[in-house]
């Protein structure tokens, strides 16, 4: 039902098994000397957008049974809703997209609503929920050819979904010494090329260099360290260990088995937190 590249709301997989298992195929690329191009996808508003028609066809044909496609039918049909603006009341209207918010079957629905998206494509492609990005090698023409070919399938299946892309959002990052720099587009706007990206919450830079993340996480803990210092009158260890452990660790441990320091200097900065 779910494919294989995706790593989000799936027991046992997390933000780290995406990057791992994507970048690890990257650096083994750029250390056989060979260009690569990474494409980050950002759909308009996945999650509130997902067509509830498409949706329902979706989940007859990938094996679940009538009576539970009629029960999530039941669930969806009939929501409206209305805006609020200081006391006047907009009129009804009917939902007829989105999973509920809060619902326990918001995550497991979108991911089967985004199952197919892939079909078809030659590139390597990974899913965190919609968080997408895709990669290949791009050592000859031939390569960004058929990178550009799988962006076109990309757009055609987001089409079928009824979702779009956020284009101002989608960029090209140009990984390797002999990369070409190809332009790529998507629908009808050209992509946007990028030196570093946030892929998710991890910094990554064409470099594969991790001292931009590693300088974000000390920045991040720093103020947190400092908001407790004003904020918290007692110095005693009682009170103040516990509070690093549970607000500043977490900002310098995030997925820090990935992106782990290498330079003296960053493992310096760290260490000073």
């Amino acid at each position: 039902m779910l494919r294989g590249n995706q790593h989000g709301f799936i027991s046992g997989r997390s933000c780290q098994t995406n990057l791992v298992a994507f970048y690890d195929q990257i650096t083994r690329s750029l250390n056989a000397g060979v260009a690569v191009d990474i494409v980050f996808l950002d759909f308009r508003k996945a999650f509130e957008t997902a067509s509830q028609p498409v949706l329902i066809k979706k989940l007859g044909g990938c094996g679940v049974n009538a009576h539970t496609v009629k029960w999530v039918t039941n669930w969806l049909e009939g929501r409206t809703q209305r805006v609020v603006v200081d006391g006047s009341f907009s009129t009804w209207k009917d939902v007829g997209s989105g999973v509920p918010q809060g619902s326990v079957l918001r995550p497991a629905l979108f991911n089967i609503f985004i199952s197919n998206l892939d079909e078809g494509v030659k590139s390597t492609l990974f899913k965190f929920a919609d968080d997408t990005k895709m990669w290949g090698d791009v050592g000859t023409l031939e390569g960004s050819i058929r990178l550009q070919s799988d962006l076109d399938r990309l757009q055609g299946r987001a089409d079928e979904n009824r979702m779009g892309f956020n284009t101002d959002k989608c960029k090209v990052m140009h990984l390797g010494r002999y990369n070409r720099h190809h332009t790529y587009r998507l629908g009808n706007s050209a992509l946007v090329n990028t030196e570093a990206e946030k892929d998710p919450g991890v910094i990554i830079d064409s470099k594969m260099n991790m001292g931009r993340q590693c300088g974000d996480a000390v920045r991040k803990a720093n103020r947190t360290l400092s908001c407790i210092h004003r904020c918290i009158s007692s110095r005693s260890k009682e009170v103040i260990l516990p509070l690093y452990a549970a607000l500043v660790r977490p900002q310098l441990e995030y997925c820090v088995y990935f992106w782990v320091p290498h330079f003296k200097r960053d493992v310096d900065s760290m260490e000073r937190v």
